[in-house]
């Protein structure tokens, strides 16, 4: 009688849950709610799982029947910078979700360093059910340590359908924050972009279509590179103004690097709005007390975590997923006292 498991020969070893869920293409918590015929699992998902089950001769070890009977669906959320309240703000929007479905969330933050990033996954991958965030590693180093587990990015475009993503689309907020600039009298218009890639973010590259829609005189010194900090955008204005001293207004990555740039213009004895017009990107909460409240093109946060785990449930189900078209959320100007 031949041997049972995986590999070849004498030396086949012993079928795995994740054997079993690779092999019908599902995550390990799908192949442990089908193997206990839980409700939610629907006919054919688990007839594949079962038929993966029984292809592969997998037995569960005793090890394995308590994880497959664990009632608790682990969520791994994967943050940058935790230190950044736009990332705060979504980790609690994906949290609060998750407590309604009572599911647990495990917070990993990578200090956004991509080796941090698959140091990180080499510890969540025997630790969760699905993975949900920020990413800039190749797919193929991430899909090492997350084989057959439901993977959702966040403002990344995926590659292959092995992945899934959420996509934030500012283009037409970014639109409308130049437009506005424009009618209040503004045609000198700079912007303080990252400055942790190398590539131009798609901000600056919407900020560009927005500003020579309008006619605006740009090159590439209208636009400096900032730390994503306070302190950041302190020193990346004060770079700004010294090459273009004509400049009216600013538009920012974020809003973090925004509240920064209104610090150093109230330093340097210029009034915002009156003297420089600031607009920032994200929309945080934080804006809304800062002297004067930070106009910024805003994300809604809670509904980007809403999208995360209702993704993530419909993967760990097998139910249809959510179209790329569904993962989409726009951001919109919201216009308080700096702009």
């Amino acid at each position: 009688m031949a041997a049972s498991g995986i590999g070849s020969g004498t030396e086949r070893r012993r079928a795995t849950i994740h054997d079993v869920a690779r092999s019908a293409g599902v995550s390990r918590q799908t192949v442990s709610r089908a193997l206990n015929d839980k409700a939610e699992i629907d006919g054919a998902t688990k007839q594949r799982v079962l038929d993966a089950a029984r292809a592969l001769d997998y037995r569960p070890s005793r090890f394995a029947r308590g994880l497959v009977r664990q009632d608790t669906t682990s969520i791994g959320l994967v943050i940058p910078d935790l230190r950044n309240p736009f990332f705060t703000e979504v980790a609690s929007s994906a949290l609060e979700a998750a407590r309604g479905r009572d599911w647990h969330v495990v917070i990993y933050d990578t200090q956004d360093n991509p080796e941090q990033e698959l140091s990180t996954m080499r510890v969540i991958g025997s630790q969760v059910d699905a993975i949900v965030g920020y990413f800039r590693q190749p797919e193929e180093e991430l899909d090492r340590y997350a084989a057959g587990m439901p993977v959702v990015f966040i403002d990344r475009e995926p590659h292959s359908t092995r992945f899934s993503a959420i996509r934030i689309d500012g283009e037409a907020g970014v639109r409308e924050a130049i437009a506005h600039l424009v009618s209040a009298g503004h045609h000198r218009i700079g912007m303080l972009d990252h400055n942790r890639r190398p590539e131009p973010s798609d901000r600056r590259r919407w900020f560009a279509a927005a500003t020579a829609a309008h006619g605006l005189e740009q090159d590439a010194s209208w636009v400096v590179g900032a730390d994503q900090s306070v302190e950041g955008g302190e020193r990346a204005l004060g770079r700004l103004r010294a090459a273009h001293p004509e400049l009216t207004a600013v538009f920012t990555f974020n809003d973090i690097i925004a509240i920064g740039a209104i610090r150093h213009a109230r330093v340097a004895g210029l009034r915002v709005p009156a003297d420089l017009a600031v607009i920032g990107f994200d929309g945080l909460e934080l804006g809304s007390i800062v002297e004067p409240p930070l106009s910024s093109v805003g994300i809604d946060t809670r509904r980007l975590g809403e999208l995360a785990i209702e993704q993530i449930a419909r993967l760990l189900t097998g139910a249809e997923p959510l179209r790329p078209a569904e993962l989409v959320v726009r951001a919109a100007l919201r216009l308080r006292g700096s702009g």
